[in-house]
């Protein structure tokens, strides 16, 4: 931890309003509620949270506006998102990040063909750059990273080590790419030819616009021709796997093992939570979320939350996922009541005319 900070001082890095607590009581760290201690700064940014913080040590507590209670002994200040402002007590109290360092490691293999500054980009041990690739100013390239043939690198991005950039591809300015990602492997496409699988040829691209962030072990597919487009500001978690010609728009959240099939088309601001799978040439509108396991097969026109498989608007689908569960309650209740109708037509026909 760097350094003692007040109170008020406090407020004033994570831009919020001191409204309990002495401002010049002393915070040396931070931790997460159940973990912190005595000196520590600490945040609720979600209310589940709120039966741990009234038992946590920390000396200072990041709440939100609506705030009220109070706290025997500590500082709060109220911010409009305590999560996100949470950021700039890491970025205060935890390590330094490192330093940007231009240049060149002799132990990376370059072609000699590539255009960029050595003294603005900074690429380690192990990289590989092929012919005709461009590299923006600022851009940091970890141990280990491939960068295919005519490749385009815009500025202040970030290759983690190990991630694979293809031929051809196209990454805006800021990008993140964590490691073991591949950006750009072959459309997923054969045709069943004389009782074969005939591979398709796949000689699009995957463009990434400006600050698109894809996170560790994610697939996605260079188009079969044109691009696979993924827009401004969306950000991919994890074992993502995104197919062939697939465009997603701008600002979008792809949360961990989802799917998403050849040639769908996603538009802005749409959030797909874990494990949803989206089958092939289908459209999903913007301001569209899709919960959890989510499966989408058929298109999705209208704004708003989806959830089941088939998926369908949440109501109707929290409806199905109760009837589900309630089958064999109702299949019960079917076979006693016909073998109570059996039990009356046998003694129908039992009775004299």
């Amino acid at each position: 931890m760097s350094q003692r900070i007040t109170h008020q001082r406090l407020a004033e890095i994570v831009e919020g309003e001191l409204f309990q607590g002495d401002p010049n009581g002393i915070v040396t760290g931070l931790n997460s509620v159940s973990e912190a201690e005595p000196g520590d700064v600490t945040f609720l940014g979600n209310s589940k949270y709120l039966v741990a913080l009234r038992k946590t040590r920390a000396t200072a507590i990041l709440v939100g506006l609506d705030f009220t209670e109070p706290m025997e002994g500590k500082a709060l200040i109220r911010v409009p998102n305590p999560t996100f402002a949470f950021s700039s007590v890491i970025r205060h109290f935890g390590p330094p990040a490192r330093d940007f360092t231009p240049g060149v490691h002799p132990n990376a293999t370059v072609s000699s063909k590539a255009l960029f500054d050595p003294l603005k980009v900074s690429i380690a041990a192990g990289a590989i750059i092929g012919d005709d690739v461009v590299i923006g100013a600022g851009t940091i390239i970890q141990a280990g990273v491939c960068i295919g043939d005519g490749t385009q690198i815009g500025e202040d991005c970030l290759l983690h080590a190990n991630c694979t950039i293809s031929n051809r591809c196209v990454l805006g300015n800021r990008v993140i790419i964590h490691s073991g990602t591949v950006i750009g492997s072959d459309g997923f496409g054969y045709e069943f030819i004389k009782g074969r699988h005939a591979k398709v040829e796949q000689v699009g691209n995957v463009q990434l616009d400006d600050d698109v962030e894809v996170g560790a072990c994610t697939s996605i597919d260079r188009a079969r021709f044109g691009r696979t487009w993924i827009g401004e500001g969306t950000k991919i978690d994890n074992q993502v796997q995104i197919g062939h010609n697939a465009v997603i728009g701008k600002h979008c959240v792809i949360v961990a093992h989802v799917a998403i099939a050849g040639s769908v088309r996603i538009g802005n601001y749409v959030t797909i939570a874990g494990q949803t799978g989206i089958a092939g040439h289908l459209e999903i509108a913007s301001q569209v979320t899709l919960l959890a396991r989510s499966g989408v097969t058929k298109n999705i026109t209208e704004p708003g939350a989806y959830t089941g498989f088939p998926a369908r608007p949440m109501l109707d689908g929290r409806k199905a996922m109760v009837a589900q569960a309630r089958l064999p309650e109702l299949m019960e209740r079917i076979q006693k009541l016909e073998r109570r109708i059996a039990a009356f037509e046998s003694e129908a026909t039992k009775s004299p005319a």
